[in-house]
């Protein structure tokens, strides 16, 4: 095994996928919908929806344009998220493996003037916050959701934003990932990235070259440094 160490200004979380493990209630929503809109082929959306905004899913699978009905749909959507995760004995919303240390050696640096970790998400405001509720995690301050973007991943401005609120340069944070449109986000907008294979498979993951790729959150540890920003330490099989 190798043991990686290095320092960043910030870090930069995705969230489903990469603090908690929503994919119960996402196939749910999508069979949900597939009751309104026929002929929607769930599987093949499965295989690269994730990580994408639900309004940009909505637009390109159930064929969209009008932006009052998206906006509208976008709130069923998410909704049917958090109501179908725990429907027919379903385990609900969970934390994925390894968050709740980081979180917890994390929280305190979660507050303004100069936050050192942020969510950087594709779900919308709404939707997020009630999925890290379930979760146990506290919102920082340095919060990005759909809403916040014209251009959400795998373009950079989420996590330019991101790197924007908590008052640092790109160049100086770590993005942590679990998708493949959220990796190439962070490349975009010149972070270092760390790729998950919590939902996609390895060969899907290597395609977007991550800096490092692990298997989920268990091979990483963070501290708060001693004079700002965050440690990290990464174990490699």
């Amino acid at each position: 095994m190798e043991t990686l160490t290095f320092h960043v200004d910030a870090v930069l979380f995705d969230m489903d996928g990469t603090l908690v493990d929503s994919t119960t209630g996402v196939i749910g929503a999508w069979e949900t919908f597939a009751e309104t809109y026929s002929g929607l082929d769930i599987q093949n959306i499965l295989s690269s929806a994730h990580g994408v905004r639900t309004i940009d899913n909505l637009r390109k699978y159930c064929g969209l344009t009008s932006e009052a009905e998206l906006e509208k749909e976008v709130a069923r959507f998410e909704q049917a998220i958090v109501a179908s995760s725990t429907a027919n004995g379903r385990k609900g919303i969970t934390l994925l493996p390894g968050v709740r240390s980081i979180i917890d050696e994390l929280a305190p640096g979660k507050n303004n003037p100069k936050p050192c970790w942020a969510i950087v998400t594709s779900a919308t405001h709404a939707y997020a916050s009630a999925a890290l509720k379930i979760g146990g995690i506290p919102i920082p301050d340095a919060f990005v959701t759909a809403e916040d973007v014209t251009q959400g991943k795998p373009h950079p401005d989420p996590y330019l934003l991101g790197a924007q609120k908590c008052g640092v340069s790109p160049g100086k944070c770590l993005v942590v990932e679990d998708a493949p449109s959220g990796v190439a986000s962070g490349l975009a907008a010149g972070c270092v990235v760390i790729g998950l294979m919590t939902s996609h498979t390895k060969e899907q993951m290597e395609a977007k070259r991550p800096t490092y790729l692990v298997e989920n959150l268990s091979s990483v540890s963070m501290k708060m440094g001693a004079n700002g920003g965050i440690d990290v330490v990464i174990n490699i099989d």
